[in-house]
């Protein structure tokens, strides 16, 4: 790997040569500008303005723009002698506990090589007191023009640094959250966690850019002539207006995925209230019935006595009464108990 910067780490009095390596790199694929027409290259090309010409990269240097328009120019000799001590030092200022560190902070990684043999054991000094110590060391260095912030911390036998925005250029979330009062009820959260626990854990490694390999495909078959493969066809969306029952359809899914059944225990069991519906019944004859009992009986409520054994006789004739009319009532029953079907099942 190509080191992109050279200079030492400091803390203290102990001084490490090293040299900043990139710790990661980009898969992206990049795509060329043309001409429409004839597929001609679109460049740009750097031209000076006063002289009217096309200069190369070895004829173009740096300046700063005053607000009056006065161009001062600034050589590498003059960024190379900056009044700063990371101008090529890594200057460690405080070792802190790595959850101090907010990862809105973290940016760009990079790899601290030691840079040559004198390197080793200091390099392996602070290394291994990074271990011992479980912090990790905030540091200032300056790099491509500016002073910056990072935090070294150690990956393996290396050391690592990832740059980090200065705290004020990490805005607040003021505005972001939602402002409507929303009350959350402990059988949704229940939900959550059944989802969470179902979903489980992923070993990254396993994880991969699908866009980049779809993108693949596509030039592979535009270069051999073939039409590109059709995107499937997107799920169909619509608004959520039942959460609970979002959140049971998530977990039933995650399960059946991973091969599971939908009733596989755990708190993915936790259901909403039913709503209150009609006592079950075998065939829709009973359920019928039960309301033609109801619809008798409040017949026959104002011509009860007082007395229980008059009662008791009006229950038992409104009872006959239901069951003779059950039968001349059947193809009713039917459709009430189809119409009913249909509830019981959202319910369940």
């Amino acid at each position: 790997m190509r080191s992109i910067w050279n200079g030492a780490i400091s803390f203290g009095l102990v001084s490490i040569p090293i040299k900043l390596v990139n710790a990661t790199e980009s898969h992206s694929i990049s795509f060329r500008q043309i001409h429409t027409e004839d597929n001609g290259r679109i460049r740009y090309r750097k031209v000076c303005e006063l002289e009217e010409r096309e200069v190369s990269q070895a004829e173009i240097g740096k300046a700063y723009e005053d607000a009056d328009g006065t161009i001062i120019p600034i050589t590498d000799d003059d960024l190379s002698h900056l009044p700063i001590p990371t101008a090529r030092t890594i200057e460690i200022v405080a070792f802190v506990p790595g959850d101090r560190i907010d990862p809105l902070q973290m940016g760009a990684a990079y790899y601290l090589a030691a840079g040559g043999a004198p390197a080793a054991k200091p390099y392996t000094l602070l290394r291994e007191a990074l271990k011992r110590s479980n912090k990790v060391a905030i540091a200032k260095y300056a790099l491509r023009g500016r002073e910056r912030l990072g935090m070294l911390r150690v990956i393996g036998d290396a050391i690592a640094m990832h740059g980090l925005l200065w705290p004020d250029e990490v805005r607040a979330p003021e505005g972001v959250a939602p402002d409507a009062h929303v009350t959350i009820r402990d059988k949704e959260l229940d939900l959550a966690d059944a989802l969470m626990d179902t979903l489980g854990e992923v070993d990254l490694e396993d994880l991969h850019d699908e866009y980049r390999e779809a993108l693949e495909e596509v030039i592979a078959a535009k270069a051999s002539g073939e039409a590109p493969p059709e995107a499937p066809e997107p799920a169909a969306g619509g608004k959520v207006l039942d959460l609970m029952a979002a959140l049971e359809n998530s977990v039933r899914a995650a399960r059946e995925s991973r091969g599971e059944t939908a009733r596989s225990g755990g708190p993915a069991e936790v259901r909403p209230m039913p709503r209150r519906a009609a006592p079950k019944a075998a065939g829709g004859k009973k359920s019928t019935s039960t309301a033609k009992k109801t619809t008798t009986a409040k017949k026959a409520e104002p011509a009860r006595k007082s007395t229980s054994k008059t009662a008791s006789k009006t229950a038992q004739g409104a009872k006959k009464t239901a069951a003779a009319k059950s039968t001349a009532t059947k193809s009713t029953a039917k459709k009430t108990a189809a119409k009913k079907t249909p509830s019981r099942k959202r319910t369940a």
